[in-house]
């Protein structure tokens, strides 16, 4: 439907910026009435700062065509984090410009004497976060007895990181018959405690859908081994090619572990952690709006708030501290009617803890191994083929140029070295252990027929190690492991096959029985115990009880002690 009725000058800018229908929570503060306060839940990504916007205008505005002259600021807007307070502005500011605006910003991180000069030059509108503006509040810069409409911009948030204080102090000073707007995520206690003091009879809406915390957001889970969490991003990153990726991280030190791991591949990557400075904070989002970075590895204080262009994918490198984290990550793609991809890589011992998580937050994921070379390099071909250079129409400079080149090279050569040209601007996939599937325990995945056949047909015992993917199982040091026990050499152990709780492998069979006997000097020694077993896919091995325990030698009748009588036994107690 097209936007309802909005003051003269908010309608050329949307019509500007090419806005041609509301999204639902911003058609729902326009219908809302014109004098009431507002509490307003809402998805991320869902327009709430035009919202917000557009709502303000009765009070800022009236019937004036635009603002007078700027003095102590008629609105202010509180938001939780530095990115998210600059990002309001931005956007205020184009959508109240034919008005006249003028806006300044109170952030951490920034100068604040300059923000102080700001304020006292006049401002229409103030954005900031709540302990800068409670600063300059305290210290006389900040006059708010003008204030028409104070909107705090995710409520939630703001309440989660300790800024209650601060939001009250704002407020407190504020004239009470302002209109008061609170937007938030999700009304929890807190939040209904906070409206209840602050507002006056405030209209309540409500357009979160509660059975689809995304409705445009595809999400996929994704089985690794604990090994390969960063070859998974790798191959993530290759087979989507957004135009922009977040990568969520737990910790700083996660975060410049992964950042300078992607750089030395060749991905242009930043990095947004908080212990960085805000100029270098700034020219990396810059750098991602500017498109000159494709992803950005983050904690996630660092990216509350961020809306980057074009995100097309938010991988979730370590998993989410819970429901809402996982929500509030995913939230940064899928915005404003665009689809969008949450990944979440899961490895092999968190598996049931991933499945918890996106139950417990109602989210429905298709499961899945990490994408292989293979499938990469299939969707590399078919972007190839569609790219919009070889649709788009030749300049005659073009077509003297490659009538020139093809009189001096084969056409099938310049074909080659097109091809070549698009393959030296992406990253190499990374090899990956193939996906088990979704069976439990230590039942193998069935064998293609002819993986199956190299196993029935080699050459060789089999023997098992109780150790699985459970526990970290990887070829690299168990392979010198099974040479130090069983006094082998690499070139004696032919297949490897690993499953959750349990390792079984192929030993040579000129070497079979010297192996046989070193494990066993080894398990009586103590150390780890290797069994013989069947091969992989062949039928399940009787239970210990049925099999007697393997691996020892049958029971032999201990020898009487020839040096001496044996011991004597206690009398039994009557």
């Amino acid at each position: 439907m097209p936007f309802p009725a909005t003051h003269p000058a908010l309608a050329r800018a949307l019509e500007a910026q090419g806005y041609r229908e509301p999204t639902p929570v911003q058609a729902a503060v326009l219908e809302a009435p014109a004098d009431r306060d507002l509490l307003v839940s809402a998805q991320t990504g869902s327009g709430k700062t035009v919202a917000f916007g557009l709502a303000a205008a009765t009070a800022l505005l009236g019937e004036a065509a635009g603002f007078d002259a700027a003095g102590a600021p008629l609105g202010l807007v509180i938001a939780p984090t530095r990115e998210l307070a600059l990002q309001v502005a931005r956007e205020l500011g184009w959508l109240y410009a034919p008005a006249g605006v003028r806006i300044a910003t109170c952030v951490g991180g920034m100068d604040p004497r300059a923000e102080q000069r700001a304020l006292a030059a006049g401002a229409h509108v103030v954005v900031g976060t709540p302990g800068r503006l409670r600063d300059h509040l305290e210290r006389g810069n900040l006059d708010t007895s003008a204030l028409r409409v104070a909107v705090l911009d995710e409520a939630d948030e703001m309440l989660d990181m300790g800024f209650r204080e601060d939001l009250e102090a704002i407020l407190d000073s504020a004239p009470a018959e302002r209109r008061t707007f609170l937007f938030s995520a999700t009304i929890a206690r807190e939040i209904a405690a906070l409206a209840r003091r602050y507002q006056r009879d405030a209209h309540r809406i409500d357009t979160v859908r509660r059975d689809e915390p995304h409705g445009d957001i595809a999400y996929r889970a994704v089985r690794v081994a604990p090994t390969d969490v960063e070859n998974a991003v790798v191959n993530i990153l290759r087979f989507y090619e957004s135009p922009g990726a977040l990568i969520f991280c737990a910790t700083r030190e996660r975060v410049r572990h992964l950042y300078g791991s992607l750089r030395e591949r060749g991905f242009a990557v930043v990095q947004l952690s908080g212990e960085l400075s805000q100029k270098e904070r700034s020219d990396a989002l810059q750098a991602l709006r500017d498109g000159h970075a494709r992803a950005c590895i983050a904690t996630d204080v660092a990216a509350r708030g961020l809306d980057l262009p074009e995100l097309g994918l938010v991988i979730h490198a370590d998993l989410p501290a819970g429901p809402p984290a996982l929500l509030h990550r995913s939230g940064r793609t899928g915005r404003a009617g665009r689809k969008g991809v949450s990944v979440i890589i899961a490895p092999h011992p968190k598996r049931r803890q991933a499945e918890r998580l996106l139950q417990v937050a109602g989210v429905e994921a298709e499961w899945s191994g990490p994408p292989l070379p293979e499938e990469i390099r299939a969707r590399d071909e078919a972007r190839l083929f569609d790219d919009p250079a070889l649709a788009e129409p030749p300049t005659p400079q073009d077509l003297e140029l490659a009538r020139r080149l093809l009189e001096r090279r084969d056409a099938e050569a310049v074909a080659a070295a097109l091809v070549r040209l698009h393959r030296s601007r992406l990253p190499e996939p990374e090899d990956i252990l193939p996906d088990r599937g979704p069976d439990r325990g230590d039942k193998p995945r069935p064998l293609r027929p002819e993986r199956q056949a190299q196993i029935d047909s080699a050459d060789g015992s089999w023997f098992r190690l109780p150790i699985g993917r459970s526990k970290n199982a990887d070829p690299k040091w168990l392979v010198p492991l099974i040479c130090r026990l069983g006094h082998v050499t690499k070139k004696d152990i032919g297949l490897i096959r690993i499953f959750d709780h349990e390792t079984k492998f192929q030993i040579a069979s000129d070497v079979e029985g010297r192996f046989q006997d070193s494990v066993r000097a080894a398990a009586d020694a103590g150390e780890l115990r290797i069994n013989p077993s069947s091969p992989p896919g062949a039928a399940p091995e009787r239970s210990h009880a049925e099999r007697g325990r393997p691996g020892r030698p049958p029971h032999r009748p201990r020898a009487p002690d020839v040096k001496g009588p044996p011991p004597r036994r206690k009398p039994r107690k009557t």
